[in-house]
């Protein structure tokens, strides 16, 4: 019978190796896994490379990781938003590496990362800095600029709600980029505010399929 209830955050986030790659969705504080982050943070896995939308912001999440020095670089497209003192700190220490993103460019790495394609050219930063040391062409007359797809060790996830197969729904704007990032991880792990029974949630309302997933864990109290 499948399966993929862990009983614990802690227990979910448990072999995580320093080094890895995690991708983190949320944008803003919306969609946040703030339950599995704290876990991480407290496993205290280092050299991490984070790929998030953002740098996290005040004290929690993403922005404890950062805060604990657990985080070598940060791939992402709003490193700095208000209340983002933990990120500026290390940068000005040069503590911690940044690689910056267009948000739509970054979208679509994760994207291609979890399709298994090879990469695409895109218009979107063709003659500026952040063409620095990639491949151009141009095509019809216009430039573009080749962006390799972007994949990770883990993902953690929020969804609003799941089941033991490890279908997923969630709650309107705080899906954004956790579906594209549950197909772009090795592991990729859920935080849900419930489990249901198999065949309550309506097949045609389940963003990300549990073919994606591999483990999923309740959420309690705390942040959501």
């Amino acid at each position: 019978m499948i399966n993929k209830i862990v009983a614990s955050m802690e227990q979910a986030v448990s072999d995580i190796k320093d080094g890895d790659v995690v991708m983190i969705g949320g944008f803003g504080s919306s969609g946040i896994p703030f339950h599995l982050i704290e876990a991480l943070r407290l496993h205290k896995a280092k050299d991490l490379v984070v790929i998030s939308n953002n740098a996290g912001v005040g004290e929690e999440g993403i922005a404890s990781l950062l805060r604990d020095r657990l985080v070598r670089k940060i791939v992402c497209s709003y490193p700095r938003s208000y209340g983002s003192i933990w990120f500026e700190r290390l940068f000005e220490e040069n503590a911690i590496e940044l690689e910056l993103l267009p948000q739509g460019t970054f979208s679509e790495r994760i994207r291609a990362g979890g399709a298994g394609i090879g990469g695409f050219f895109t218009p979107t930063g063709y003659g500026t800095k952040l063409a620095e040391g990639k491949e151009t062409r141009i095509i019809d007359g216009k430039g573009y600029v080749f962006e390799k797809p972007l994949s990770a060790d883990v993902a953690l996830l929020k969804a609003e709600r799941g089941d033991r197969w490890g279908n997923l729904v969630y709650n309107t704007a705080g899906r954004n980029f956790n579906p594209i990032m549950a197909t772009a991880a090795k592991l990729t792990i859920a935080e849900v505010s419930a489990v249901v029974e198999i065949g309550e949630l309506d097949p045609e309302c389940i963003v990300t399929p549990g073919i994606f997933v591999h483990r999923v864990v309740v959420r309690k109290g705390g942040p959501v």
